[in-house]
Parts: structure tokens; C-alpha cells; sequence
């Protein structure tokens, strides 16, 4: 059979089932997913690691789990350690028995069969259950060029190259050990439609601003000019953090899957402008458009001004830093109120590798005493539960206001709420 794809010999071997019939419908797959995106060969994985999107054992799965077994079967696993995204489950996040009976019964009754067959497949550790397998704590952070199955900063602030697959098809990557060469992977793929340019007064909510790049983009590539004013030109713990929360509002409000910010992501320092196409179109943005587009969030809590019944911080998982600063300001916010305890149940969220190491900080006990509580789990999963979504929750996450029914706040509110006993309400 003829295919548009360019193939090597060794590569046409694994389709003519010199691996066996499993990993040639594998290979088959990757090169006809690419054949539908105009891709001109395949190139092999480069990263040492990877990252699936697929951790969540839901019930409705079950061709996935199949998949997953005739992979063990035919002895392929995959040829890179690999992360996943955070579990959908802990026993630490306020939950009542009905709460339960539908994550345990209903949504997650695969999660402990699934979590086994990825540890067979190659998981990196029991601790790799986390959207930011990038923080040097977890350890699994691709280097410039090289080619993986990834995430939105993976390919914008490390400069690795990757495009916007769905879980199983990055799963088949990883396993075959190649992936179909378009889009982000090519050179042309990787320049900007958009130039953005930032003239707030103040610095911008990372969450906010990147939810209005997302919003206007959606799947272009925006090459963004003056952050400088607030971030500098280091790619230091600050501003990575920051980046890491504005990259998950673009890739989450839109579909962005590459952003430049000039003079700090490496191509952007590299290159500079030339990353920026001819025909790029113009988006400004000012206190006011940030403001519009706060305004016009849909508010879809049944009751308006409903009193919050929890907090969830940590979508993408906080950093280190971001657990200590978040310590001191709820701190303060308490003092200021003349409260010891948060008012609202309140959960902060972390990488396993990133809460253990937040744990031998003196900042874990002070956190702890505040009430607030530090969990792995993944937000989006928990309030993926038809009883959690009647909840009114808050958060300072563009991207679990996006896919839930979480209702958004900026960080100043959302410390306001939970150390101030204030209603909801904007």
C-alpha cells in the first residue's frame, strides 16, 4: 500500500509487521493521523520522557483499557519513561458520601486496573501524576529541539517541539517510538499569526491575559510584545510560573498551542520578529480589554450570589514558589481579617514530587495551620462529578472556569474570599 507519508525502510518494516501485528496498526495509525494533517514524514521521539494526557480510569473507557492491554501483550512498551496528568481522586478533598459514591461507583471504578497498566507500560515514577511534569522537581523537562509528546509550555518556554495530539495517538507515539512530522514540528509551523501587543498600566493576571490571547487566536500562534515591562528577559522560577499559567488559559480558552513572548521564550530570543509571518494580524491589549473580558464571563451558578462552598487553586498544579508565596499572602490575609482559619474550604494543588518537597519547607506547617489543604488531584476531574457541579466553587484558574462549572476570580479576590468570609458576587 502506498502512503503520502515518506517512510524509511526500517519504518515500513514495522507496517509490514516486522514487530509484530500489534505495532503495525500502531504505525499504521500515526502515519494515517498524519496523512490527514499533511504531514511529510516520520520523524523518532528525541525526548528521553513524555507525557500522556490520559490518567482518568473513567468507566466509559473501556476501549482504552483494550488498547492499552494488547500493547502489554505484544511486549511494547514504551520506548520513553513517561508522566500523566493528575489523578482524578483524594481521600483529602472535601467530598460527602453521595459525592463519593458517584467518583468511586460510577466515574473512576477503572482508576486503580488503569494506573496499573500504566506503570507496565513505562510510567516514570508512583510520583508522576501531574499536568507540570515540567517542574524540576518531578523531572521530566524536555531540551531545546527535541521532538515529544507534550504540553503547551513544553513547546513555547523549553522550545521542545510537539503538536496537540489526543491522549492515545501521543500514547502510540511514545510506544513506536516516531510521530507524524506537520504542524508544530516544522519550522513554517512554528511561526506567529498574531502579533500581541500588551500596553496595560499594570501587570496583567497571567490566567486573564491568557484566556483573551486564547479567546482572539484560538489555534494561531501569537508572538506577544511587552511583557517585558513585568517579566524581564529571564526565564527565571517567577516567570516560568507565571508563563505556565498564562500558557494553560491560552491552550485552554483557545486551542494555542505555541505562543512566543518576545525577547524571553528561546525562539523568540533566537529569532526574534522573523518568527513573525508576513500577513500577522494585530491584537492590543489594555486594562480595559482585560476588564471586557472579565465582564463577559458566563456566571452558571443556579444561585447568583451563592455563598462559596470551595476553593481550588492549582490548575495547572502550583510550583514550589507559588505554595510558599500563596502561604504568606493567606497569612496576611488572615491577619488582616482577625481570622486563624480560611472560611472557605480551600485546596491547594501540586505535583506529588512538588508537595513532598513543599513538606520539608517550614512554609508547610504554616500553611497547614491556616486550614488550607494541599492535594495531588486533579480540579477538572473532581468537579467533573454531576454532584460537584452543582457546587458553587471558585477558583483563579482560566481553565477550570473554562471546562466546569467553577466560577473565576483574579488572585487579590479569590484571597479576599477565602480569608474574608465574603459571598460571592462580583
Amino acid at each position: 500500500m502506498e502512503y503520502k507519508v515518506k517512510l524509511t525502510d526500517e519504518q515500513k518494516a514495522i507496517l509490514e509487521g516486522s514487530k509484530g501485528e500489534t505495532l503495525a496498526k500502531v504505525m499504521e495509525s500515526l502515519v494515517r493521523y498524519g496523512e490527514l494533517f499533511g504531514a511529510t514524514e516520520m520523524v523518532p521521539i528525541s525526548s528521553k520522557f513524555n507525557h500522556l494526557v490520559t490518567s482518568f480510569g473513567l468507566k466509559a473507557l473501556g476501549p482504552v483499557y483494550e488498547l492499552m492491554d494488547k500493547l502489554l501483550e505484544a511486549g511494547a512498551p514504551s520506548g520513553q519513561k513517561f508522566t500523566v496528568d493528575p489523578k482524578p481522586l483524594d481521600p483529602k478533598v472535601p467530598s460527602n458520601l453521595l459525592q463519593d459514591l458517584v467518583f468511586k461507583k460510577f466515574m473512576y471504578s477503572r482508576q486503580k486496573d488503569y494506573e496499573k497498566q500504566l506503570e507496565e507500560l513505562g510510567l516514570l515514577s508512583d510520583n508522576a501524576f501531574t499536568c507540570t511534569c515540567y517542574m524540576d522537581e518531578v523531572g521530566n523537562k524536555p531540551g531545546f529541539g527535541e521532538i515529544l509528546s507534550a504540553v503547551v509550555y513544553a513547546n513555547s518556554v523549553l522550545g521542545a517541539r510537539c503538536n496537540r495530539n489526543s491522549g492515545i495517538i501521543d500514547l502510540m507515539g511514545s510506544v513506536i517510538g516516531y510521530v507524524p512530522k506537520f504542524g508544530l514540528l516544522t519550522d513554517e509551523g512554528r511561526k506567529a499569526d498574531w502579533i500581541v501587543e500588551i500596553k496595560c498600566e499594570k501587570k496583567p493576571e497571567a490566567q486573564l491575559l491568557g484566556s483573551a490571547i486564547g479567546m482572539k487566536v484560538m489555534e494561531d500562534v501569537p508572538y506577544v510584545v511587552g511583557l517585558d515591562k513585568w517579566l524581564g528577559n529571564e526565564l527565571n522560577d517567577e516567570t516560568c510560573t507565571y508563563l505556565k499559567d498564562f500558557g494553560a488559559a491560552t491552550a485552554s480558552n483557545g486551542a494555542v498551542g505555541l505562543y512566543h513572548i518576545d525577547g524571553l521564550t528561546p525562539e523568540a530570543v533566537k529569532d526574534g520578529k522573523k518568527l513573525i509571518k508576513k500577513d500577522a494580524k494585530t491584537y492590543v491589549i489594555d486594562d480595559a480589554e482585560l476588564e471586557r473580558v472579565y465582564r463577559e464571563y458566563p456566571v452558571i451558578w443556579k444561585k447568583q450570589d451563592a455563598t462559596p462552598k470551595l476553593c481550588f487553586m492549582g490548575c495547572p498544579h502550583m510550583s514550589l514558589q507559588q505554595l510558599k508565596d500563596w502561604t504568606d499572602k493567606v497569612e496576611e490575609g488572615l491577619k488582616k481579617s482577625g481570622a486563624s482559619k480560611v472560611s472557605v474550604p480551600t485546596v491547594f494543588t501540586a505535583a506529588p514530587d512538588v508537595l513532598e518537597a513543599f513538606g520539608k519547607t517550614e512554609y508547610a506547617d504554616r500553611l497547614k495551620a491556616t486550614g488550607v489543604i494541599t492535594s495531588y488531584i486533579c480540579p477538572l476531574m473532581y468537579m467533573n462529578n454531576p454532584l460537584s457541579e452543582k457546587m458553587p466553587v471558585i477558583t483563579s484558574s482560566n481553565k477550570l472556569r473554562t471546562y466546569t462549572s467553577a466560577r473565576y476570580y483574579t488572585d487579590d479576590e479569590i484571597l479576599e474570599q477565602i480569608t474574608q468570609n465574603r459571598k460571592g458576587g462580583k
